[in-house]
């Protein structure tokens, strides 16, 4: 007599239980393996980057894109080797810096007090607001021959060009965030005893922070956009110097090698006004990419 094994079936319960759990752990395994051989964040942004420059460094390679008409990304790379091994771009960075920086301060005070003045007071607002919206939409090139009639061609009309650019974004984002604090905020304030100087300085303040840290990321590009005008009023020193020489000699490498600067500038900038926020507002939610793709699921 022959013996024959026969399959133990699992009772109906646990056959349902193990068909919806099935899926389950298909779904678990496959994250798993999604999420171990995902790309880094960091790398992933800088892959149109790096598609860039190979398509430019295809074209030059090639002959479709002429030397004279700009170089290849070798080219730049062997320019900024040069300017650095000179000591030439270090000295020019460090002086639109500097430049920057002073600019930066002045115009960053001066569009916080006009912006507490036009926020805070109903009179403020009638004598600051409309000149100020007036004064922002003027050109950089045509403030410039002023600058030069009424300061010369120093270092301070220089600084001043910048100090108006950086003022009009912070003064706009402020004022706006003092406008839209919670008239609860303010009553709650009022009801614990705050005085108008308490008010603004525990409540105005900390509610309209998220508004001014939007203006200084603002207003830190438009301060590299000024020192480029800046550094045309009779620069001996500086990128934009840097710059006006390269163009008199037809060298497209150098030109670019002081864009990338300015951009890697601007960039550096940004995150640190990014760090900021998080340090000062780390009770804010931000949204990510990530959120709309898990809301969508």
């Amino acid at each position: 007599m022959t013996l024959t094994a026969r399959p133990v079936e699992a009772p109906p319960g646990d056959r349902a239980t193990a068909a919806r759990e099935l899926p389950v752990e298909r779904l678990t395994s496959s994250a798993d393996r999604r999420r171990r051989f995902r790309v880094p964040r960091a790398i992933a942004r800088l892959s149109g980057v790096v598609v860039i420059l190979a398509v430019w460094q295809l074209a030059a390679v090639t002959g479709r894109l002429p030397r004279t008409f700009l170089g290849s990304p070798v080219d730049v790379a062997r320019a900024a080797g040069h300017l650095i091994a000179d000591g030439e771009l270090p000295a020019a960075i460090g002086t639109s810096l500097h430049r920057v920086l002073v600019g930066f301060a002045l115009g960053l005070v001066v569009g916080v007090v006009l912006a507490l003045v036009s926020g805070l007071s109903r009179i403020g607002e009638d004598l600051v607001d409309a000149p100020v919206q007036m004064l922002r939409t003027v050109p950089f090139a045509g403030i410039v021959p002023l600058l030069i009639i009424w300061l010369g061609v120093g270092e301070l009309p220089k600084v001043v060009l910048i100090a108006l650019g950086v003022t009009f974004p912070v003064y706009i984002n402020l004022s706006a965030g003092i406008r839209q604090v919670d008239p609860g905020l303010v009553e709650a304030g009022r009801t614990l005893g705050l005085g108008r100087l308490g008010l603004v300085r525990h409540v105005v303040v900390g509610a309209a922070l998220p508004q001014l840290l939007v203006g200084v990321r603002i207003a830190l590009g438009v301060s590299w956009l000024a020192l480029v005008f800046a550094e045309q009023i009779s620069a001996t020193s500086g990128i934009g110097y840097l710059m006006t020489s390269a163009q008199e000699l037809l060298q497209t490498d150098t030109i670019v090698v002081c864009l990338v600067v300015y951009a890697l500038l601007g960039l550096l900038a940004d995150l640190v006004v990014r760090v900021l926020e998080r340090v000062l507002l780390p009770w804010r939610q931000t949204f990510t990419p990530d959120d709309a793709q898990g809301a969508t699921r």
